[in-house]
């Protein structure tokens, strides 16, 4: 079981990813470390018994963006939140959150907040941003795809 974060090597009963290595894992799907990276997250006991606890299928992971605000309005200086995916060219989407802040707290705090309670995959990757108001409909119900327009907008003004 290796760290996603740093490659290193894990001990019993720490989740990470499982990775084989040896000469019936494949040339094709070894990295230079020569570990066979299965993409699945998981632990082995002090007895090597292996518990997959979440396949991941990295270009399909979905990461429902009701599990990622219900994180994130836990903390502390966090008003109101809303998660919506933001394209990247190698997972298709990345998770973003707007967030309305009470207090004050930075962007890498909030992905700090996120990083230490979820698996690697559903990291906050497509950053954070503060916004005054969440948009939402006359019965509470999030506007997402407000929350997309703009995304759009600041990506194709960034292109310019």
């Amino acid at each position: 079981v290796i760290s996603p974060e740093t490659g290193e090597i894990l001990g019993p009963n720490q989740d990470g990813e499982i990775c084989v290595k040896g000469p019936l894992a494949t040339a094709k799907t070894i990295d230079s470390d020569g570990w066979l990276h299965t993409g699945d997250i998981g632990h082995y006991d002090e007895d090597e018994h292996f518990f997959i606890i979440y396949f991941v299928f990295r270009t399909a992971l979905q990461v429902p963006p009701a599990e990622l605000e219900a994180l994130l309005i836990s903390h502390p200086n966090v008003d109101d939140v809303a998660v919506i995916g933001v394209p990247d060219l190698e997972a298709g989407e990345l998770p973003k959150a707007f967030v309305v802040r009470r207090g004050s707290v930075t962007s890498e705090e909030i992905m700090e907040f996120v990083a230490k309670r979820v698996i690697p995959q559903k990291k906050l990757r497509g950053g954070v941003e503060f916004i005054d108001q969440i948009p939402k409909s006359p019965s509470g119900k999030i506007l997402r795809r407000v929350l997309r327009n703009r995304e759009t907008e600041r990506l194709n003004t960034a292109k310019l």
